[in-house]
């Protein structure tokens, strides 16, 4: 008998039918799937997808490591604090034996195996810098090693960038990818790839901004001049003094026999003792010191630009400058326009993102645009220009906006988060992508989800945190009233000392 053959005389199925009746099931079983998502908003929510990130982790009085899954990598068993250069990369170095009477120690360095590295030096250390504010970094890449009582350069892999024949090796404050050598007394330079610029032949080396392109300034038999990154000459060291003011690779301030004055790189003179003091250099124009006001001059037209009559001048952007006089800040231009009345208590040009903060005496701030009109006005409480936005309250709320000052959404900036901090009736919860309520609205306070997956939320005085569906991680029981920022992983929330970037549990 042939199975499933079709008899003659038996009905035909009617083929519409049949497809009527699968489309119906399909509706129907589509239907019941998004009921199920409506009733189960959690299942839609995905998981972040998280960076690999390593951090320094303190509890019980011991130094450890964490990665940015809340994982511990290195057991909390060190008593200082333990250094992680680059927190993208498994490099950590642990400090023990210390010594504090004779000021002596030693350093292991693991990776995030837990293996030890470069056990062939007498000490290894990361090259610890601090910009204006105090923040500390670290240069990048890179290690300082001793061996035989000299110093050298290694990257993270070991391989050997610089030689262990320096008597020391610093970097210069502020100032990245510039490192002073000293080699029989004398100091030299040398780049975080281990390329000479400067040959050890002087008494002292200074970056005369905190660009390193912008070259150095050098002494030599108690006079200085300038080298350049390019390792040529600018200025002869024949001056008692040249000032940390740059000029766009035209202008140098320097001081000689009792004059100050501003010399170009083909060493034409300008303004020779005319004034107190010269600040700054913005193209052809500097702003100069009368007594106890500034102004602004053209250099190369030879005449003031803005009068000697303000507390204090900055430059701002294109031909503008802030002002400030009785402790009130406008905006003037080069041709002496008054552009912005002098009724702020401060302003601010964010170079990064072309917009001005100008601080109200309420202590709001009235954001202008490049052609000086208040787009809005409000507190700045977040500005992120990698990903093009700006948190700001404005009355009670906080909103998102673009460098255009157009309003956005949360889940129009924060592409990468799941979940997104919404505020109902005085209360904060979290929605999901689609607005849908993953997170009921309980709490006092809360913080956005944060780049590890992890959103801060506070009740009755105290924090805690969900996970990137919106499950409680850790039920609100920490008082971190001293804390600047309030983040965590996992169980472990960011330490008070933001320098340190450290986490803990206490």
């Amino acid at each position: 008998m042939n199975k499933g053959r079709r008899y003659d005389g038996e009905r035909k199925l009617n083929m519409k039918k049949v497809f009527a009746v699968v489309i119906a099931f399909a509706v129907i079983i589509m239907f019941i799937m998004g009921l199920n998502k409506l009733m189960n908003p959690e299942e839609s929510t995905k998981e972040k997808v998280v960076a690999l990130r390593y951090f320094p982790v303190y509890t019980d009085t011991k130094w450890g490591v964490i990665d940015s899954r809340g994982q511990m990598i290195i057991e909390p068993t060190y008593d200082e604090a333990i250094i992680v250069p680059d927190n993208a990369q498994g490099i950590f170095l642990c400090t023990y034996d210390v010594n504090y009477e004779n000021n002596t120690y030693k350093v292991k360095v693991l990776n995030e195996k837990n293996e030890e590295l470069f056990t062939e030096y007498e000490l290894v250390e990361a090259l610890e810098n601090y910009d204006k504010d105090h923040t500390l970094w670290y240069e990048e890449g890179i290690l300082k090693v001793r061996k035989d009582g000299k110093y050298g350069i290694i990257d993270f892999k070991g391989n050997k960038l610089v030689d262990c024949i320096y008597d020391s090796i610093e970097v210069i404050p502020g100032t990245s990818n510039s490192l002073v050598t000293v080699k029989d007394g004398k100091q030299g330079l040398i780049d975080n790839t281990g390329a000479v610029i400067i040959q050890n032949e002087y008494q002292d080396i200074q970056a005369i901004s905190e660009k390193y392109e912008n070259g150095y300034i050098v002494q030599a038999n108690g006079k200085y001049g300038v080298i350049n990154l390019n390792k040529s000459v600018v200025l002869e060291t024949k001056y008692d003094r040249i000032k940390k003011v740059y000029g766009n690779s035209q202008y140098y301030v320097v001081e000689e026999d009792g004059q100050l004055k501003i010399v170009d790189k083909d060493r034409k003179e300008y303004f020779g003792g005319e004034y107190d003091d010269i600040t700054a250099i913005n193209g052809d124009f500097a702003i100069v010191k009368s007594g106890n006001k500034y102004g602004v001059i053209s250099i190369s037209g030879n005449k003031k630009v803005i009068n000697t009559e303000y507390d204090d001048i900055k430059y701002a952007t294109g031909d503008n400058y802030i002002v400030g006089k009785n402790k009130k800040y406008g905006i003037v231009n080069t041709n002496g326009e008054q552009l912005v009345d002098l009724k702020y208590s401060s302003i601010t040009y964010r170079n990064n993102t072309n917009f001005y903060e100008a601080v109200n005496a309420d202590y709001t701030s009235d954001l202008m645009d490049s052609d000086l009109q208040v787009r809005l006005t409000g507190i700045i409480s977040e500005i992120n220009a990698e990903d093009g936005y700006m948190r700001v309250r404005v009355g009670n709320e906080y909103q998102y906006y673009n460098f255009r000052f157009e309003q956005k959404n949360s889940q129009d900036v924060l592409k990468n988060n799941t979940i997104f901090l919404s505020k109902k009736d005085g209360k904060y919860g979290f929605v999901d992508k689609n607005g849908i309520v993953v997170v009921d609205y309980i709490y006092d306070d809360a913080r956005e989800q944060n780049a590890y997956g992890y959103a801060s939320i506070k009740k009755d005085g105290l924090w805690g945190c969900v996970n990137s569906k919106g499950e409680v991680i850790i039920t609100p029981s920490y008082k971190l009233e001293n804390n600047i920022l309030v983040e965590f992983i996992g169980k472990w929330h960011l330490g008070e000392d933001l320098n340190l970037n450290y986490f803990t549990d206490k």
